[in-house]
């Protein structure tokens, strides 16, 4: 159990702290990863981060930074300096701005001692809730989601970022072409028989690990349900079966 919830993410997408630590202790003992997005993060600040990490959990911050270079090196540098594990910026800002970002991770590094964690710097190709037409059409992208998620891994693997967020079905293709040690990161993960809600991409969680993926995200089939506890549980005897 323990190797199949350490790469189940689960996304803590609530409003308030006390919603999330109400999920976290239900899944006490449960040595999965713990995701903070943009809403939980904003409304909780690093505190909650802190808490998780005193708890022993790895901790991904997705917060999904794109702005220009040394705003996100600063950006990367104060989130390195609260000790999570993984943290993202958008693939789309180009290499200059993830290139500065890892000189951020750096930065704070040198000045944390030889105990502190080293995050994953991961790039966001195109979000699992983009479809081709809304990526054509409104984006102003041309060509394939697939041909844009893979452009955006090599750019990402090139600027020295250890891998990307991108849907279960594009895995197959970034691990030829980035090489199978370059980390997949896969939302749009919905269990057998779950509503895919606002996800375009969507694949079950063995489905997804079959693909090769190195974690999977997921949010509300766990969150949601009226036993969370139990509905992560049924999802790693899934994966483990």
């Amino acid at each position: 159990m323990s190797n199949a919830a350490q790469r189940i993410m689960v996304a803590l997408d609530y409003p308030h702290a006390e919603q999330a630590q109400a999920l976290v202790e239900s899944l006490a003992g449960i040595p999965c990863y713990m995701k903070v997005g943009m809403q939980l993060f904003y409304s909780a600040s690093p505190g909650f981060v802190n808490s998780l990490k005193e708890k022993g959990y790895h901790v991904f911050l997705d917060l999904k930074m794109h702005d220009i270079p040394n705003t996100v090196k600063g950006g990367a540098e104060s989130i390195t300096r609260l000790g999570v594990d993984m943290f993202n910026v958008h693939a789309a800002g180009g290499r200059a701005m993830m290139e500065a970002a890892m000189e951020g991770v750096d930065k704070a590094l040198t000045g944390l001692g030889a105990s502190a964690v080293r995050p994953a710097v991961i790039g966001v190709t195109q979000l699992t809730s983009t479809s081709q037409a809304v990526m054509n059409e409104e984006i102003g992208l041309a060509g394939t989601v697939e041909e844009a998620v893979l452009r955006y891994a090599q750019l990402t693997r090139t600027a020295g970022l250890h891998g990307v967020v991108a849907s279960p079905l594009e895995v197959v293709r970034i691990k030829e072409t980035c090489g199978s040690g370059f980390l997949t990161v896969t939302p749009g993960i919905r269990p057998a028989g779950s509503d895919i809600g606002d996800q375009s991409r969507v694949m079950t969680p063995p489905e997804a690990f079959a693909q090769g993926t190195d974690y999977v995200v997921i949010g509300r089939p766990i969150t949601g349900a009226a036993d969370p506890r139990a509905a992560l549980e049924a999802i790693i005897a899934s994966i483990s079966e």
